[in-house]
């Protein structure tokens, strides 16, 4: 996440050499690539962290620190 961003709120994700930007409410990939197997496991994570997610949208909006949020295991 960006402090830059712009709406829709959303993260970014790297996976090897593949990298993208997916929107948090829904996981639809506003810009980049990623592919099928990557793409669900980030969807699996982006699912069980959304409203961490949203908080650290708002947090960067605001200019404050974000929280770390843990990896899919």
């Amino acid at each position: 996440m960006y402090y830059n961003d712009h709406s829709p709120p959303d993260f970014h994700a790297k996976y090897g050499g593949e990298q993208a930007s997916l929107r948090i409410d829904n996981g639809a990939i506003l810009e980049g690539n990623l592919g099928a197997r990557a793409l669900r496991l980030v969807d699996e994570w982006r699912v069980l962290h959304q409203a961490e997610l949203l908080e650290d949208w708002t947090r960067a909006r605001a200019r404050q620190p974000l929280n770390k949020i843990e990896p899919l295991e």
